[in-house]
């Protein structure tokens, strides 16, 4: 999934809002970068997408074809070390929610002219 190509509907997104730290820029990138490439060889894995602001504040989401695949995400034991990492040192708070994504639409004003 791109954002020029989303997933056709109905699947699922995990949205993880948190407020990073600063600490250890440079090992937070590259578990980052681990993770997403991880992710991408999971099956179910359909996507992600994520944005921080100046002030720490960020959104990922990551998209799944099912609650089984994000459980066999969640459970993975590379990703919860990662997880153990972000609690420990690089988020002072964060939210993860799972949602069921019923229908999804988009607007792209190059190909409308």
């Amino acid at each position: 999934m791109t954002r020029d190509h989303p997933p056709t509907p109905p699947y699922y997104a995990v949205i993880f809002s948190n407020t990073h730290t600063g600490a250890d820029e440079t090992d937070y990138a590259q578990t980052a970068a681990q993770m997403e490439a991880l992710a991408k060889t999971m099956p179910g894995y359909l996507g992600f997408e994520s944005a921080r602001n100046e002030d720490g504040f960020g959104i990922a989401v990551s998209y799944w074809d099912s609650e089984e695949a994000i459980a066999n995400w969640k459970h993975h034991a590379e990703h919860r070390e990662a997880r153990k990492r972000g609690r420990d040192h690089w988020y002072s708070d964060y939210i993860v929610r799972v949602a069921k994504v019923e229908r999804a639409y988009r607007m792209n004003a190059k190909s409308t002219g």
